[in-house]
């Protein structure tokens, strides 16, 4: 199963400049998701991170995983998608960085369900570029209903 970006946003609340998933390329519910991330130099970070050498931060590549985690809990739960529900990203474990991501690069991003316990879920998560991981890192979250 694939999902657009309006597909995607029906589930994210998250809209530009901080919506950082474009594509979800395959996703298995109660399994795993790919997703992708097109990095371009009109994003709001580089001018400030770095002005003569741009990268992409590292906790925004988090944020993109947890993003992508986020839409695989919403697929595999049973929470009703409105409005009223948030997703709330709730830990990190294991955060690594193997190498910068610049504008130009296409992340694909992969997570799967490790477990769900009282309504926590935990993933694994990484991204890569060109085949490369460029992070990796063990991600929690909760559905909530507001």
């Amino acid at each position: 199963m694939e999902m657009d970006i309006t597909q995607i946003m029906k589930y994210l609340p998250h809209r530009y400049p901080f919506l950082l998933v474009d594509r979800v390329l395959e996703i298995v519910p109660n399994e795993r998701i790919v997703a992708i991330k097109n990095v371009t130099m009109n994003e709001p970070q580089f001018p400030g991170h770095f002005p003569h050498h741009p990268v992409m931060p590292g906790v925004l590549m988090i944020e993109a995983l947890a993003q992508t985690a986020g839409l695989l809990a919403f697929k595999s739960g049973d929470t009703e998608v409105n409005d009223d529900t948030v997703l709330y990203f709730v830990g990190i474990d294991g955060a690594r960085f193997k190498r910068p991501v610049v504008p130009g690069d296409q992340i694909r991003m992969e997570a799967s369900i490790l477990k769900c316990v009282r309504g926590i879920w935990k993933f694994a998560a990484r991204a890569l570029v060109d085949g490369q991981v460029v992070c990796e890192a063990e991600l929690m979250c909760t559905l909530k209903q507001l």
